[in-house]
């Protein structure tokens, strides 16, 4: 009869302590906000930048050549036409961050970071159009020029 019992008391001391654990996680992080849950994410689309020329540079600032990007920013579709009126100020931003920004990886240094392209592309964003109105970078193209 010990031997049937076994079994049966384990599952049922498994369920108690994942039960205790998954309320216990509830307590600690909380439920949601209902206005949290409300709230729907605003649309958005994607703008293209120009085509962008780049200095590769080398971690010890030497010049390893030079990378074309196509770049696509995702922004709130309410704010699409200011964006586009001011593309050349992000290209201004971009240029005066890329030449004192090591992007070269790879064994001989003519392959781009692409993850620290996109960091100088969110970073010269938040200076071209202001704080939080380009979500994300999209790096569509990169090509050794």
């Amino acid at each position: 009869m010990k031997k049937i019992l076994l079994p049966f008391a384990v599952l049922l001391a498994g369920t108690a302590v994942g039960g205790g654990a998954a309320y216990g996680t509830g307590m600690l992080v909380g439920p949601r906000s209902a206005g949290a849950r409300a709230a729907k994410p605003e649309k958005t689309g994607f703008v293209a930048a120009t085509t962008i020329t780049a200095p590769l540079v080398l971690a010890d600032g030497r010049l390893s050549g030079y990378v074309t990007f196509d770049v696509s920013l995702e922004v709130p579709l309410t704010q699409t036409a200011s964006v586009t009126e001011r593309l050349p100020l992000f290209l201004h931003a971009i240029n005066m961050r890329t030449y004192r920004t090591p992007m070269a990886a790879g064994p001989d240094g003519l392959l781009p970071d692409l993850g620290t392209f996109r960091r100088v592309c969110m970073s010269a964003a938040d200076e071209a159009f202001g704080p939080h109105v380009v979500r994300f970078a999209a790096i569509t193209k990169a090509v050794p020029a």
